[in-house]
């Protein structure tokens, strides 16, 4: 095998929308391009798609044939695209790394008719699926890699512990020069789009979800309107390949019932949908409290985000997220109580959250970098190809 100083590197993401699995991709492609590599990101997409971030790597949309509705028809559908926008580079990559079940499905199969050698699969958090042919693909993109990474200690443990796979944790990263510029008139802009009035503003990024616990963060809100009546609530993102269509539905009957009002301009509960990446970081400044109460997280770059942006956080008491943040550098919530939720966001918004933004976050901050993340990964693509 040739040296590996220079190492040319294939990174598949399951889509162009700004996921964190995707956002993870990015930013890693990022680093180890500037490390002086070369990187190319396989995406799939439809006609008139794009990645909704630019990179400095090569970027290969793989295009989507059909229109299947149901999600294992959607999921096979990006299958088939990366395994053909791969199989036609393949013998060109040193190193080709799945970020989801999607990508590693299209790998499994290239490494099944020999076509490739071997693969990695990064394991952000693994999900129930109650259809069969689901839970094989996903059983399979951790199964048939010749090694799996997790972004959190807690799933690797759990890749260890419940599937017998020997898995290394290699963390996100945070670009702290994105969140940290103050963006004024940005803020005024999205103020004005989104009839956005002098808050307090909570702010949740995601859109609406069951695993991002958005109904149990709508109770908590409600309680924290009637003690702040011009509390506004935005529920940013949600572009997403599942359906959350029932859970919406049930969302929005509850809000009627609280007699809160949801709409994407001025009302109490602004739901915004997907943002143009640029706006976020003025986003994240115009909130004065940024709420991540998920029931299940691979890691949670949201709270990085927020941190970067000096906005205090509320996260739920749960791991990964216990791994890596302490009582100076977030506020915990019990996730199942909209009690807790209520209190947390009141600490929030007061002022007495007693997050370190001196010493702690920084240090936080300091830890999680995509180029020590980038290293990292380095260190085992080499081992692998030894």
């Amino acid at each position: 095998m040739r040296a590996m100083n220079r190492m040319r590197i294939a990174l598949l993401t399951h889509s162009v929308n700004p996921r964190g699995g995707v956002v993870h991709t990015l930013e890693l492609g990022r680093a180890l391009h500037e490390c002086g590599h070369d990187v190319t990101v396989f995406a799939p997409a439809r006609e008139r798609e794009a990645m909704f971030r630019s990179s400095p790597c090569r970027v290969v949309l793989a295009r989507i044939e059909g229109r299947q509705k149901d999600l294992a028809g959607m999921v096979d559908e990006r299958i088939v695209a990366l395994k053909r926008a791969v199989e036609e580079n393949a013998g060109r990559f040193d190193v080709l790394h799945a970020q989801d079940s999607i990508g590693g499905n299209a790998l499994a199969e290239l490494k099944a008719q020999g076509a490739i050698r071997r693969f990695v699969r990064t394991v952000h958090h693994l999900d129930h699926f109650d259809d069969a042919q689901l839970a094989h693909w996903q059983r399979r993109a951790w199964r048939d890699a010749d090694a799996v990474l997790c972004v959190s200690d807690t799933w690797t443990h759990t890749m260890r512990a419940t599937c017998g796979i020997a898995a290394r944790t290699v963390t996100n990263g945070i670009d702290r020069a994105r969140y940290g510029a103050s963006f004024d008139g940005e803020r005024d802009a999205l103020r004005a789009r989104f009839g956005i009035g002098g808050g307090p503003v909570v702010l949740a990024v995601g859109g609406i979800e069951a695993r991002k616990n958005t109904s149990m963060l709508l109770e908590a809100f409600a309680v924290l309107r009637m003690r702040r009546p011009s509390a506004q609530l935005v529920l940013a993102g949600g572009a997403s390949l599942l359906d959350h269509d029932v859970y919406t539905r049930q969302f929005l009957a509850r809000a009627a019932e609280l007699r809160l009002d949801v709409g994407d301009r001025g009302t109490p509960v602004i739901v915004t949908g997907a943002l143009p990446d640029a706006s976020m970081p003025a986003l994240y400044r115009l909130a004065d409290a940024v709420s991540m109460i998920s029931l299940r997280e691979g890691f949670g770059l949201v709270v990085l985000e927020a941190l970067a942006s000096e906005r205090s956080v509320v996260v739920s008491r749960i791991a990964p997220f216990t791994e890596y943040l302490d009582d100076a550098t977030c506020i915990f919530a019990d996730p199942h109580d909209a009690a807790s939720i209520t209190d947390a966001l009141v600490q929030a918004l007061d002022g007495a959250s007693g997050i370190d933004f001196v010493q702690a976050v920084p240090a936080l901050l300091g830890r999680f970098t995509w180029q020590a993340s980038a290293a990292r990964h380095l260190e085992i693509y080499r081992r692998l190809n030894a």
